[in-house]
């Protein structure tokens, strides 16, 4: 007998439908107005730093479809307690991440670029374990280019150094606002 579940079915629409309209204006439906502002401070910072307007695209439309793919994935119940604890540890070194990134752009001379890229690296491990079973090669692969992107030594040396200055303070009060708000 064949195994059919509509849930599943459903599932698999719900993303492929997500993936394909994952945009700045979609962003905007799925993601909150301080997160889209960090995106867009993302993504010029990557513009500037690769100096390649289709190359700072594609990492943010691939950030936001992993993103609304693994919310799709936890609100329809589809981790395992296992993975759950794992989830609440990946958002636990995210939540790090960002303080880190906080102290870095606050209190000068402390940056260090192995500190924050270690932390992306470890967030990225731990993202790719969580969806192992429940996504495809290809948002692996989204997921890997994406913390891949960000921790790049010469990347985040360049957005700690003076010449992103304003694009550094507008990230970090981002990143204060949605740790004071709770949703990082």
């Amino acid at each position: 007998m064949e195994s059919f579940s509509s849930k599943s079915l459903a599932l698999q629409a719900e993303k492929k439908l997500l993936s394909k309209m994952a945009g700045r204006s979609v962003a905007h439906l799925f993601i909150d107005e301080t997160s889209s502002e960090v995106l867009d401070e993302l993504y010029r910072v990557s513009k500037e730093y690769t100096h390649s307007r289709p190359q700072a695209q594609r990492v943010i439309k691939d950030l936001i479809k992993v993103a609304v793919k693994v919310a799709v994935l936890h609100r329809s119940g589809c981790f395992s307690p296992g993975e759950l604890a794992l989830a609440a540890r990946f958002r636990q070194k995210l939540h790090q991440g960002a303080k880190t990134a906080l102290s870095f752009g606050e209190v000068a001379f402390t940056f260090e670029a192995a500190v924050l890229a270690d932390l992306l690296t470890e967030c990225r491990d731990m993202l790719l374990e969580l969806v192992a079973h429940h996504l495809t090669p290809k948002s692996h692969n989204r997921i890997r280019h994406v913390f891949d992107h960000f921790s790049d030594h010469g990347l985040l040396t360049a957005l700690y150094g003076p010449d992103f200055t304003q694009h550094l303070g507008k990230i970090c009060d981002g990143l204060r606002k949605l740790l004071d708000e709770g949703k990082l």
